[in-house]
């Protein structure tokens, strides 16, 4: 039953990190909620084309592209590389570091992103 609690409460934190995350790009909070619309939009925050999306969904491949997105979108709110290897590896501590911390959406530049 402990484990139940605190396990609900890493999930809360890290959804309303995730929903805390959006808004700071300017993006609605709910759209972490809904399934592939939020891979989407996280790509809008990255600057990256929709093409990602089929990468992502691809096996292999989606590993590649999944690290590089969270490395990304570590990049587009301040932080360095480690920053988003923390993002995959410990999201609930490092999610709403984003979301709750002082950390501040700088629009990424688009770039011609190759295929691989």
């Amino acid at each position: 039953m402990i484990f139940s609690i605190i396990y609900l409460a890493i999930v809360v934190v890290t959804i309303a990190g995730d929903w805390k995350m959006f808004e700071k790009a300017g993006k609605p909070g709910w759209a972490f909620l809904v399934p592939i619309y939020n891979v989407i939009v996280m790509l809008e925050i990255i600057n990256k084309p929709i093409k990602w999306l089929l990468f992502l969904i691809i096996p292999i491949l989606n590993i590649v592209y999944g690290i590089k997105l969270y490395i990304e979108l570590a990049k587009a709110f301040g932080k360095g590389t480690g920053f988003g290897i923390g993002m995959i590896f410990l999201p609930f501590v490092f999610v709403p570091m984003i979301g709750f911390g002082d950390a501040e959406y700088q629009q990424l530049a688009p770039e011609n992103v190759p295929i691989f």
